[in-house]
């Protein structure tokens, strides 16, 4: 296990023998781990230089909460050109966290609220405990999302769900928010970490282009329109099944060297 700290708010971690899990934990517990503009560009540049080694990534939140969104008490007054130019630096953090070089999987606990649910909704995988609650305040506070929220989350559970939360202040609780589909799993208090990592450890398993296919290729898919979607789906299928590894994986199928489906 080999550790580095970046930067004293952002936190990370190699776990697995081949140190091919990358765990990255928010680390501002006093502030329920609100993120500031300095967090933000950590996040981003830990993204762009993940190890060489690493194959699949957890998110977590130090203390009680996963991440409360934005720290308020860091909050300017800008003009329209300043403020712009701030959301695209958000923009372009999360970005490397999406479409990003590895698959990520975050582990929420506690508050899941304004951009922590924006950072959130960037991730690939999302594992809530029981503890998660979900809200988007800043329709009460007169602002508006700015983290990419607008296009991330409505994705997730739909337009109508986003404009009832910032209109009426809404909060989801852990069930209630897996069945409107924040998260794709919900475990008992205390065990999202624990599932995250499992799931992790499981995607890093997987052929390195099939993750970034499904990472690059899968969401731009699903947006283009079917002609031109089946047309990138046959390059991106060719692309992939012509990796080595890929080959490898097929023959030890057919020779009855790797696990079959089942329902376990």
């Amino acid at each position: 296990m080999n550790a580095h700290t970046p930067s004293p708010d952002l936190q990370l971690e190699l776990r697995g023998d081949q140190q091919d899990i990358a765990v990255i934990r928010l680390s501002r517990p006093a502030k329920r781990n609100a993120l500031n503009d300095g967090l933000i560009l950590a996040l981003r540049n830990m993204f762009e230089t993940l190890p060489a080694t690493v194959r699949a990534a957890v998110i977590h939140g130090e203390g009680a909460h996963f991440c409360a969104g934005l720290d308020l008490g860091e909050l300017q007054e800008r003009d329209a050109g300043q403020g712009m130019m701030h959301s695209r630096m958000w923009h372009a953090a999360l970005e490397c966290v999406q479409h990003g070089p590895v698959p990520v999987i975050a582990a929420l606990h506690g508050a899941v609220v304004g951009g922590g649910l924006e950072l959130a909704s960037a991730c690939h995988i999302r594992v809530a405990d029981a503890s998660a609650f979900y809200a988007l305040p800043e329709g009460s506070r007169g602002i508006f999302v700015g983290g990419g929220g607008s296009v991330r989350i409505p994705k997730l559970i739909g337009v109508a769900r986003m404009t009832d939360m910032m209109l009426t202040g809404r909060v989801y609780n852990a069930q209630d928010g897996e069945h409107a589909g924040f998260a794709q799993y919900l475990v008992p208090e205390g065990q999202a970490f624990d599932k995250a990592l499992a799931l992790a450890a499981r995607v890093a398993q997987n052929a390195p282009l099939t993750n970034y296919a499904l990472m690059h290729a899968l969401p731009r898919i699903a947006e283009q329109p079917a002609d031109q979607g089946f047309f990138t789906e046959s390059l991106m299928a060719a692309i992939v099944q012509n990796a080595p590894e890929a080959k490898e994986r097929v023959k030890a199928f057919l020779e009855g060297r790797a696990n079959k489906v089942s329902k376990d």
